[in-house]
C-alpha cells in the first residue's frame, strides 16, 4: 500500500525549506502555494537600466562551522556555492544617524570612547553594566536595555537596530523572543558584557569562524526559485487556495481550489502529515473549524507593514562613501525613513557602474500609518530624505516602491507564551505542524534551520 504524501502548505522558504529536507529522506511531499510563484517574500529582479532590486529580505547571515547551520546544507545540496556572493567587508561598518549626521556604529573600546553617539554620562553608565542584578520579571526590548545600558544606548543603538531587523517597537518586543542570545547573556553570565567576552574567548578557543553576510550573484530569490526546480516538478502546486483541513482517520484531508478560490478547480488529497507553514492569519483561518483557541491565538501576532523603496542615484551626485552596510535612523530623529541599505557597497552586479543603489524602508510598528500614503508621497518623501542625510545633489533616476501590509512578524511580550498556548491547544492533533516566522526566528537562516527541525521532527515520528 502506497503511503500518503507529507502536505505543505505555503510555499515560502519555511515551506520550501520542510519540503527540501523531507524530499532529501525519500518522502513524497506536496506543497500548496496560493500566489503563482513560491519564495514568499524573498523576490529578485533586474530592470532594464541593470538594478537588481530586492523585493524583500536583501541578506541572510550563515554560519559556517555552526551544528545550526542548515542554511549552508541547504545550499550544498543546491550546488549553490560558485553562486553564492559573500558581502563586502566595509559590511561590518553601520552607520547611526544623530544630529542629522551619520557616525559609524562602534565595534570596539577605542571606537566607543571616541564616538559621538553617545554622551561621556551614557559611556560612564555602561560601566555599572556588570554589576546590574538580573530581573525577574519579563521585560520589553526597551525595558531591559534601560535597565542594563541606558536610555541614550536604546535610543542610538537598540532601537535603530530593532526597526532594522524587525521593523518594530522595543516598547513591545519581547528581549526574551525577539533577541533571545542577547537574553541569555544576562541569564547565563549576568552581564551583558560578561557574556559577550566570555562567548568570544569560547570562539577563540574553538576556531570558530564569524558569521557571514551572504546573497548570491542573482539575488536572493536564487535560493527558494533553486529549491522548487530540484523539488518533483508534480509536488508544487501553485495558485493553490487551500479551503478545508480536517482530519481524516489517521491522516488528514486537504481541500483546495486549483486556480484560485472563486471560479478554480476543486482538489482533495489525503495527507499523512500537515505542515503549515503560514502567516499567522492564514493559519488561524485553516485551524478555526479545529480550534477556535489556537485560531485566536494565531489571530493576536502582529506584523509590521513596511514599505521597501529603492532608490538609484548618479554616484557622483552623492557626498558620501557608502563605506558601509548602510544607516539607521533613531525615531528620536523625527525623520520619517528608518533606514536605508547601500545596496551597490554590499554584493557587486547591483547597479550599473556609475550608480549607486539604495534600499530604504519605511513604515514599521512605529509609524504604521504612512504605509496608507500614496506611492508618489512615499517616494517623494524617502528621496528627500536620503537627499538630506548622504548630501544627494539631485533626485532618484530610478525608483521602485514594494508595500507590504504584513511584512514582519512581531515577537511582542507574551510571545512565546502565546506560541506554547498554541502549541499546547493543538498537541491532540497528531500529525499537525505549524512552522513559519512568526515563530522561532524570522530572517532567512532561522526559517531555513527550522525547516530543517521540522522535516527531522516529522522523519522521528513517521518511522
Amino acid at each position: 500500500m502506497t503511503k500518503n504524501p507529507i502536505l505543505i502548505i505555503g510555499g515560502g522558504i519555511s515551506g520550501l525549506s520542510t519540503a527540501w529536507f523531507l524530499h532529501k529522506k525519500g518522502e513524497k511531499v506536496i506543497l500548496l502555494e496560493s500566489r503563482d510563484r513560491v519564495g514568499g517574500n524573498i523576490r529578485t529582479s533586474r530592470n532594464p537600466e541593470g538594478y537588481l532590486i530586492e523585493h524583500g529580505p536583501n541578506s541572510t547571515l550563515q554560519k559556517p562551522g555552526d551544528e545550526e547551520d542548515a542554511l549552508g546544507r541547504i545550499i550544498t545540496d543546491m550546488a549553490l556555492e560558485s553562486e553564492l556572493q559573500e558581502a563586502n567587508p566595509l559590511a561590518a561598518r553601520r552607520f547611526v544617524m544623530k544630529g542629522g549626521q551619520l557616525h559609524v556604529l562602534p565595534t570596539s573600546p577605542p571606537g566607543f570612547i571616541k564616538t559621538p553617539l553617545f554622551s561621556l554620562s551614557a559611556k560612564l553608565r555602561l560601566c555599572l553594566e556588570p554589576f546590574i542584578g538580573k530581573s525577574e520579571q519579563e521585560e520589553s526590548i526597551a525595558q531591559f536595555v534601560i535597565r542594563r545600558l541606558g536610555q541614550e544606548f536604546l535610543d542610538y543603538a537598540i532601537e535603530p537596530f530593532v526597526s532594522g531587523v524587525y521593523a518594530g517597537d522595543p516598547k513591545q518586543l519581547s528581549v526574551r523572543a525577539a533577541v533571545a542570545k542577547i537574553y541569555a547573556l544576562e541569564a547565563k553570565y549576568g552581564s551583558l558584557i560578561k557574556g559577550a567576552i566570555a562567548l568570544g574567548k569560547i570562539r577563540k578557543a574553538a576556531g570558530m569562524p564569524r558569521g557571514r553576510m551572504i546573497s548570491f550573484e542573482t539575488g536572493m530569490e536564487t535560493l527558494p526559485a533553486t529549491i522548487a526546480n530540484r523539488l518533483p516538478h508534480q509536488s508544487i502546486h501553485t495558485n493553490a487556495q487551500v479551503t478545508a483541513l480536517c482530519q481524516h482517520g489517521a491522516a488528514w484531508q486537504v481541500s483546495w481550489q486549483q486556480g484560485g478560490q472563486h471560479g478554480g478547480e476543486p482538489h482533495s488529497i489525503i495527507a499523512s502529515q500537515v505542515v503549515l507553514a503560514t502567516p499567522a492569519s492564514v493559519s488561524a483561518q485553516l485551524l478555526r473549524p479545529l480550534s477556535p483557541q489556537a485560531a485566536d491565538l494565531l489571530e493576536s501576532i502582529r506584523y509590521a507593514p513596511v514599505d521597501s523603496v529603492a532608490l538609484g542615484y548618479a554616484k557622483q551626485d552623492i557626498n558620501h562613501s557608502l563605506d558601509g552596510f548602510g544607516f539607521l535612523i533613531p525615531r528620536k530623529e523625527q525623520v520619517t525613513t528608518l533606514g536605508g541599505l547601500f545596496s551597490t557597497t554590499l554584493f557587486p552586479g547591483r547597479a550599473p557602474q556609475d550608480k549607486a543603489l539604495l534600499t530604504c524602508f519605511i513604515g514599521g510598528m512605529t509609524n504604521p500609518s504612512i504605509t496608507q500614503w500614496s506611492e508618489e508621497k512615499v517616494v517623494t518623501q524617502v528621496d528627500q530624505d536620503m537627499m538630506a542625510a548622504l548630501g544627494i545633489q539631485h533626485g532618484a533616476e530610478y525608483v521602485h516602491l514594494t508595500r507590504y501590509t504584513h511584512a514582519i512578524a512581531q515577537y511582542e511580550q507574551g510571545h512565546l507564551q502565546r506560541v506554547g498556548d498554541i502549541d499546547r491547544a493543538l498537541a491532540g492533533y497528531k500529525g499537525l505542524h505549524l512552522r513559519a516566522n512568526w515563530r522561532d526566528g524570522v530572517s532567512v537562516s532561522d526559517c531555513v534551520l527550522n525547516g530543517e527541525k521540522s522535516a527531522q521532527k516529522i522523519l522521528a515520528g513517521v518511522s
